[in-house]
């Protein structure tokens, strides 16, 4: 049993929690971790961990103090480029300052830092949660139901009478789908998306290409909304359509500031223009209907149209595929069940049914409504443009409905912004994807997945130009693809399952499979040339790279377990065991103090030398004093080497773990025992999440406590043989030194595990 979730996931089941970055110990690894504390003691002559063998105390009180905390505006919990003894702000230089202004300045885009216990806080009730979590799925009614007559007026009149029928069958594909999701839920109530279901029930090769097409979907469904949300712009505002490609690429900007603020603030940001375009749907519907009724629902007739392809079934079955695009998003609140309120489940049942209401509401009568006023596609203004014009003429309701398009369009790809990193998120915990995209922001966002997702996003908006009409055939393959092995995947669950109502259940995913596989079959071959191979390319090559990094973390994971025949016993050069020597007595301290503050050194200047600093001027090794501290995140072969390197050196060693919470500092401390405390430990909690500037700012606190002691850092560091695999681990070592070089006295050195 991995520990890592049950122990420190406080926050709640399918609740991403900060410790998810620190791995736990099973049975088996805690058993040896044991027999290696035998081992050191047959050698350390029992626990060392009394403070007294240490020249500092290492309780420095609440670390750090209140005051140093904040978070306020423009604060946070510890100063990452802390000064040194003897130095003022205006020492600090160029680089330190133009540090404090980006780091002032994110806060103040962003917000201050938030705890991490308030992550049980940032969720979403259900009438946030259905504008966030809907608003991909509601806004595909602005171009799904034009892309379906794009392709059926290809075959002019004759084909437009394929109209109803067409989206009739794409309104039972949204049902279906709908409920098969709503069966997703109930059986996974803590968060099952396509990658989870299809993981546990068709294996995991199946389940990264469910990620592969939800990925896919995600990165263009930013790029389709946006593109479309311009192009309402553009149909409203003709004199601007030259700038589609820079108004894209700043919503871009606006999503990814937005989303990095938190899951709660974007949610109130974004809900607004859900909700109006849902109200202009409703308006542009009802107002057609009733002009409609005026003339007995006879539609008007359409203008003249040169067919250039003949109708049959594949131009039938184009259409469906392109139309069905309006489903996109569908699956974003089974993904996303954690988000919401207690209790999660039954909030995000409730908000799907909503959801899914509202879709196929607005999809049918604004289909029924473009038959009946005679409308068929454009280039120069969209069909909801041209319906708009004629329900509304062009006065406030028609400005009020293409504002709304426009605003939920651009909006609208913030489904994705909520579900790629939770995805990513998943990846990254089952090591198909770096671990980087583990960690939490400031705002307890996954701030390195909203930034790749926007980052890749932009660059496929600029490739296309912003076009929708191009993006288009690219958006239905990953998408459905996922939906299909998403829905299989239950289907094998409830026949292995078999409870209550298992037929039924298992009914209506089957269902919504083979609706979803014919969508996903007709669109990989009907738009295979236009652009669908781009998909399927891309599907391929994350299964390739997400394949990768976890042979790689499972080969590191293989390396670094613990096991008796890797012991390292910690002994010294001429083969004595560990022994730290003893701190100086106090007079004698003094005596050295005093003769640093008033004694010239050798070249007659005392303490304060040339170079400006403490204690420099040694220059013989007795005159230097030790004491060795290793930052240690978990009790592996790599931590346990650093452990046994310092020992080994027979001075001082203090061993320091950093804990996002009091949870997983606990349990490190239960692990620390069952090692046998042989060495000092002290524990610091980040609640903020900071790694790096908590350690800076408690060994800057040791220094000022002992100005005259070598602090020597030593960090246990993965090196691995292949340079495109360095990405995949973290580079402490190296932001530690390049804060710690100010500071005097301080030395960082790694002991290389090398994988």
């Amino acid at each position: 049993m991995n520990d890592a979730h049950s122990e420190t996931g406080a926050a709640g089941p399918g609740v991403p929690s900060p410790a998810e970055a620190l791995p736990g110990l099973d049975e088996d690894q805690l058993h040896v971790l044991g027999e290696v504390g035998r081992a050191w003691a047959l050698v350390s002559g029992g626990p060392a961990g009394q403070r007294h063998a240490l020249p500092v105390d290492p309780d420095l009180g609440a670390f750090p103090p209140s005051e140093a905390i904040g978070p306020d505006r423009f604060g946070r919990m510890v100063s990452v480029a802390p000064l040194g003894p003897g130095t003022s702000p205006a020492d600090e230089g160029p680089a330190a300052g133009a540090s404090r202004l980006a780091q002032r300045l994110r806060h103040a885009v962003i917000g201050a830092p938030l705890k991490s216990t308030a992550v049980t806080r940032e969720r979403m009730r259900k009438l946030v949660a259905l504008p966030v979590l809907s608003a991909d799925a509601l806004s595909s009614v602005a171009y799904g139901p034009e892309a379906m007559l794009a392709v059926l007026v290809l075959a002019g009149t004759a084909g437009l009478d394929y109209t109803t029928p067409v989206a009739a069958a794409i309104a039972f594909l949204m049902l279906a789908v709908g409920v098969s999701y709503r069966q997703t839920i109930r059986a996974y109530p803590h968060g099952g998306g396509s990658y989870i279901v299809a993981s546990d029930n068709l294996g995991r090769v199946t389940g990264l290409v469910a990620a592969a097409g939800l990925m896919t979907d995600y990165i263009l469904t930013v790029a389709v909304s946006i593109a479309s949300g311009v192009a309402a712009i553009t149909s409203a505002l003709p004199s601007v359509s030259g700038y589609t490609v820079p108004m894209g690429a700043g919503v871009i900007a606006l999503l990814l500031v937005g989303n990095l603020r938190g899951l709660r603030q974007a949610g109130a940001l974004f809900a607004a223009p859900t909700y109006a375009f849902t109200v202009a749907v409703f308006a542009l519907i009802a107002v057609g209907l009733h002009d409609a009724a005026g003339r007995d629902f006879h539609a008007t007739a359409t203008p003249h149209l040169n067919a250039t392809e003949g109708v049959g079934i594949l131009l039938v079955m184009r259409a469906f595929a392109s139309g069905s695009t309006a489903m996109t998003g569908i699956e974003a609140i089974s993904n996303a069940v954690p988000a919401f309120q207690p209790t999660e489940w039954r909030n995000a049942r409730t908000t799907l049914t909503w959801m899914i209401g509202l879709l196929i509401t607005m999809f049918a009568g604004t289909t029924a409504i473009a038959v009946l006023d005679g409308v068929v596609p454009r280039s120069d203004e969209t069909v909801l443009s041209q319906l708009a014009h004629r329900s509304f003429g062009s006065g406030p309701m028609y400005v009020f409905t293409q504002a709304a398009t426009a605003a939920v369009l651009l909006l609208a790809a913030n489904t994705a912004y909520n579900d790629f990193p939770r995805v990513l998120f998943l990846l990254a915990r089952d090591g198909h994807a770096p671990r980087a995209f583990l960690r939490l922001g400031d705002r307890l966002a996954f701030s390195n997945g909203i930034t790749l997702l926007s980052v890749a996003a932009a660059l496929v908006f600029v490739a296309f130009s912003g076009d929708t009409a191009s993006l288009i055939p690219l958006y239905a393959v990953g998408v459905f693809l996922a939906f299909t092995l998403s829905q299989a995947g239950m289907v094998r669950h409830w026949w292995r399952l078999r409870d209550r109502h298992w037929r039924k259940s298992l009914f209506f995913n089957a269902t919504g499979c083979l609706l979803s596989a014919l969508v996903f079959i007709t669109a990989g071959i009907t738009k295979f040339t236009e652009g669908a191979w781009v998909a399927i390319v891309a599907v391929g090559v994350f299964l390739m790279v997400t394949m990768s990094i976890h042979r790689h973390y499972t080969a590191v994971r293989a390396a670094l377990r613990l096991h008796p025949q890797s012991i390292e016993i910690p002994m010294s050069h001429d083969g004595r065991r560990y022994e730290p020597r003893p701190p100086e007595p106090p007079e004698e301290e003094a005596g050295r103090e005093e003769a640093g503050r008033e004694g010239p050194g050798r070249d007659g200047a005392g303490e304060a030398d040339a170079r400006g600093t403490v204690g420099e001027d040694e220059e013989s090794p007795e005159e230097i004093r030790h004491l060795s501290i290793v930052p240690i995140s978990t009790l592996d072969l790599a931590g346990m080497r650093a452990l046994a390197y310092a020992a080994s050196l027979r001075q001082p060693v203090m061993a320091l773990h950093l804990s996002p919470s009091e949870a997983e500092a606990d349990r490190f401390q239960r692990y620390w025992h069952v090692w046998g405390d042989h060495l000092p430990l002290e524990v610091l909690v980040s609640p903020y999440r900071a790694t790096v500037a908590p350690l800076v700012n408690y060994i800057e606190a040791l220094h000022e406590q002992q100005p005259r002691l070598t602090l020597t850092i030593i960090v246990p560091e993965i090196v691995t043989r292949r340079r495109r695999h360095r990405f995949l681990h973290s580079r402490t070592a190296n932001r530690l030194q390049r804060a710690l070089r100010p500071l005097p006295k301080v030395v960082v050195t790694t002991v290389a595990y090398h994988v």
